[in-house]
Formats: C-alpha cells, structure tokens, sequence
C-alpha cells in the first residue's frame, strides 16, 4: 500500500523510484555544497562530492542499462544459474563504482576538446548533466516493466534485517561481533570526519611565470621577445598562482638591468625600472595579466626581470630579497640603428 507521504508529492515526481529519486537529490545537494558560497568552505563540500564522482553518475548509468530486478541464483536440475534479466543489489552497487571511475575520465577527456576546458563549473554540469539524463532513461526503462520485474531496493527488508542482528542477537558472540562492529563503524566515521574537517596542509608556495601568446590565440611558455627597439612596447603575460593556504597581497616589480658576473655572481651595473603591478588572490587562485614593456636602456643580453613581493616591495629590488624572480636576457637597440 502507498505512503500517505507519497500523495504529497506531485504525481510526475511519484513516478520515479525512490533510489533514483535518492540520485537526484545528491546531485541537487552536491551542487549547492560545490557552489553556494557559505557552503562551498565547508567540508559537506567534500563529504557529498566523494560519493557524487565515485558513484552516483555510474548507479544511474546502471539504472538505464538494467532496470529489472535480479533474481539471483536459481535451482536448476544440473547447475544454478542466474536469472538472464537483471543483476542483483550486490552486483548494482560493484558496477555502480566501477562505470563511476571510467564515466567521470571520459567526461573529462572529452570536455578538455572543447572551449571549456577541464574547470569545476564545466565538470559539474557535464557530470550533472549525465546523471539526470540517466536518471530519465532509467525511471522511464523501469516503469515500462511490470510491477514484479521492476527493480526496487529492499529498504524494509534491510532495516529489519539490520535490527534483528544488531538489537535480537542469538548468541553472545554476535551480540559481542555487534558492539565491535558499531564502535569500528564510529571509529572510521570519526577518522573520515576529523580527516575532512582538518585537512594536512600541503606545500606552500607560489607560481610566477611569463607567457606569450602563439598564432593560434593561445598562451605558452615560449617564443618570448629577445631582440627590443628603445621606447617601443612589447606584448607579454605575467601570471601568478597562489598556493600559500592563504590569502595573499603580490606585487610584481618589473625593471631591465644590465647586469656583470664576476666570480660566479652577478652585479648590477644599471636599472630601468618599467612597471609595477598588484593583486590579491586566495588561495588556489591563478591572476594573469597582459601588459607591455618599452625599456629605453640600450645594450645586448640585458635582464628583463619580474620581481615578485609578498605585500609591499623592496625599496631597491634585487634577485635576493625577491620571493620570487623570473627574467629574460633581451637587447635593446636604439630606434635609429633599428
């Protein structure tokens, strides 16, 4: 007999399985905890997208290729089979993980072909876009069968099974196994929780590098400006990733320098300082700038340098008191000789 519960809910929405329903709704869940702003900081984010990249898009992918119910073995004269149909809960939940671990790759291999690229916002929706669309074929494959082939989880039967064996036990031994079985069960969900809530922080560091762009529109780490005419701009890219944990304050200094090496060490002989730039990034952010530098010192293999600062500059910046330094050798000519 139907739940009184269920006249409640709108007639479409009763039409859909309740584990498939179940899918729908952590989908909806692992959006807002990915998204919401409040949310998202906090470890609910990683609690429900675990489970929402290892299992959800492939029980759903399951659900559409096998909507009937698995009978499980069967007595035959010769040998037990198995009932051709469906697949039984066991089976479901094995190939659920396992179509999970190849479905999300693919759908990443495929978005990394497309203007999108491989971000969090293009993965979600892929990734939620797939397991609604399973969901549908799914609930529709299902309710096309009758009644008694339907597949449908045992939920009564598992709760009765579970409270006979863990408040029913028959010997002592298995109430002894119960009291072990409930106190390692909140021995790994603490472990996961503290795991989750306190995360090991990782290396700190930050990235700072130079791009150009190729014909092709695209940034790359090549191809960079050698040869400069004096007081004419030049195109490059500065970028900055922040991994420090924390929100930083940068600043990047740029300046041409000639520059002497005697016994293995450099000294500089003249500065031009060029530009100066400053963001603020969080962490796990990356800050790209595209900018151009006219130096209007003259001379051959002279250091094009970035130098970037934690907060405010140096007064005179130097490769040592930098946090982070990267540079070209360039020659710049004067306009008439070019």
């Amino acid at each position: 007999m139907t739940s009184r519960w269920r006249l409640l809910v709108p007639g479409w929405l009763r039409a859909v399985p309740a584990d498939l329903a179940a899918i729908v709704a952590l989908v909806v869940v692992t959006l807002g905890a990915v998204f919401l702003p409040i949310v998202s900081e906090t470890p609910l984010r990683i609690v429900v997208g675990l489970p929402f990249v290892l299992f959800v898009p492939g029980y759903a992918f399951i659900a559409a290729l096998f909507p009937e119910a698995g009978s499980g073995p069967v007595d035959d004269e010769d040998d037990d089979e198995l009932d051709e149909g469906g697949i039984d809960g066991i089976e479901r939940v094995a190939l659920s993980f396992g179509t999970s671990i190849a479905i999300v790759p693919l759908i990443g291999l495929v978005l990394n072909f497309t203007p999108w690229g491989i971000r969090l916002v293009p993965i979600m929706v892929a990734v939620s876009g797939f397991t609604l669309v399973a969901v549908g074929l799914g609930t529709y494959r299902r309710n096309e069968l009758p009644a008694e082939e339907r597949f449908a989880v045992p939920y009564r039967e598992w709760a009765a099974a579970g409270r006979a064996e863990l408040f029913e036990p028959e010997t002592r031994a298995d109430a002894a196994l119960n009291v072990l079985l409930v106190l390692s069960i909140l021995l790994a969900v603490s472990s996961v929780g503290y795991a989750v809530a306190v995360p090991k922080q990782g290396e700190q560091f930050t990235e700072l590098y130079l791009l150009t762009e190729g014909d092709d529109g695209e940034l790359v780490a090549d191809d960079y400006p050698q040869n400069f005419t004096a007081g004419e701009p030049r195109s490059l890219y500065v970028g900055v990733g922040n991994q420090e944990h924390q929100t930083v304050n940068y600043t990047v200094v740029v300046a041409v320098q000639n520059v002497t090496f005697e016994n293995n060490e450099s000294r500089v002989l003249e500065e031009e300082r060029l530009r100066t730039f400053q963001t603020t990034l969080p962490h796990n952010e990356t800050w790209q700038l595209n900018h151009s530098v006219a130096p209007t010192m003259t001379g051959d293999r002279l250091r094009l340098t970035y130098f970037l600062y934690k907060g405010q500059p140096a007064q005179n910046p130097t490769v040592d008191n930098a946090y982070r330094e990267v540079h070209l050798w360039v020659n710049v000519t004067e306009a008439d000789a070019a």
